[in-house]
């Protein structure tokens, strides 16, 4: 497998394409690094590591020429020690940058966010070093002994890094695809709950020449926008070709003029969504999604249950809880549950909230967690 990516290296669509069919055979993607990675797709005890020169905007020749002094005088000790050993053999500030978002440097002291803060920096200061070297002149380090040379060392900015969804953002940006995990990683138990079908039921199978999903059927389907194409009709109306993304693939989404005015202010790059529509499926092509029904993560219906003791507790405790849900106006219904009686009741409807996890945190501090669910409704009450 590492070597059809490699023969595809040049078309990130094709090397993501073989890389969800690897893991998809339980295979391992390893992240890129300057220590252990070579120019190409290479095997590592049964796991597969991403090629360097697969890192957008990185030349291979800088990629012969950083695995050559790799091996010729030993591992990257640090971001510096890279930046000094490279400088002057086409190495520039954007093959540094991509390597340090791909993670190609993760083994090397420092999160990605500060690599990011002080690498351009501190190739100033490599290439300035260098050109006095070149020009005969003195440099600082010429004066020092080298337990003063390590007080010059890099000192990383105390910023912390990346939340992880800018990391993995940050990935896809660089290689096409997300390797050290998924946007959609966290929804994955939602997405079981309320999905159909997934975009790996839209490929033709080899055994059928067929798709799983059959031409024609009501599906439902989640993921993450990863492209839109808007084109005009010959009738002058806007419509969509959609790209959705799940966890194990992408398909296809045509989204005609009516539907398009129905939900253009959600059909954005990165969004999470659910969609509803009819397969089409031409014969022994991958299958399309023709929507009829989009509904973002957010708007699912929920219901927020708190939890009393007792009646007398909850009149107790009636105008607080009032007050807080004030000014959470929503859609969302909110129960009171009684604990002793087993009973229950909703609210009226001029009660109902915006229900977030956020919302659950602040109810949560004043009458305890443990007496504050959300519970998620499935897809087909919307």
């Amino acid at each position: 497998m590492a070597a059809l990516m490699t023969s595809v290296i040049d078309n990130p669509g094709k090397v993501a394409e073989y890389i969800l069919t690897s893991r998809n055979m339980g295979i391992q993607i390893l992240s890129p690094d300057v220590n252990e990675g070579q120019r190409d797709f290479s095997v590592v005890n049964g796991q597969i590591r991403y090629a360097l020169s697969a890192i957008k905007s990185i030349g291979r020749s800088v990629i012969d020429s950083l695995v050559e002094e790799r091996k010729k005088n030993g591992k990257f000790t640090s971001l510096k020690d890279l930046i000094d050993r490279m400088t002057g053999k086409e190495l520039n500030k954007r093959t540094v940058e991509n390597l340090i978002k791909s993670g190609a440097l993760d083994s090397l002291d420092g999160t990605r966010k500060q690599k990011l803060e002080v690498f351009a920096s501190i190739m100033d200061q490599a290439a300035k070093e260098k050109k006095q070297s070149i020009q005969g002149q003195m440099t600082l380090f010429d004066f020092v002994t080298e337990e003063q040379k390590e007080a010059f060392e890099i000192q990383f900015p105390n910023v912390g890094e990346f939340g992880r969804q800018t990391m993995l953002a940050l990935e896809k940006e660089v290689l096409g695809i997300y390797i050290s995990g998924h946007p959609l990683e966290e929804d994955a138990a939602l997405l079981k709950k309320n999905i159909t079908v997934t975009t790996a039921d839209f490929d033709v199978e080899e055994e059928t020449g067929h798709t799983k999903a059959r031409d024609g059927s009501q599906v439902t389907i989640g993921g993450m926008i990863t492209g839109k194409t808007v084109k005009i009709t010959k009738t002058n109306q806007i419509m969509a070709f959609v790209t959705l993304e799940d966890l194990v693939g992408t398909v296809e989404v045509l989204v005609f003029p009516k539907v398009y005015e129905k939900y253009k202010m959600v059909l954005n790059e990165d969004k999470k969504v659910f969609m509803q529509g009819r397969v089409s499926c031409a014969e022994e092509a991958q299958g399309k999604l023709i929507c009829e029904q989009v509904i973002p993560f957010e708007d699912l219906p929920k219901e927020l249950w708190i939890q009393f003791t007792d009646l007398e507790q909850y009149k107790k405790q009636e105008g607080e809880l009032l007050n807080l849900l004030e000014p959470l106006d929503g859609n969302d219904p909110v129960f009171i549950y009684l604990k002793k009686s087993r009973q229950y009741k909703k609210l009226p409807a001029s009660r109902n909230i915006c229900a977030t996890q956020q919302v659950v945190q602040i109810i949560g501090e004043k009458f305890g967690e443990k007496n504050v669910k959300l519970v998620e409704k499935p897809i087909e009450n919307v």
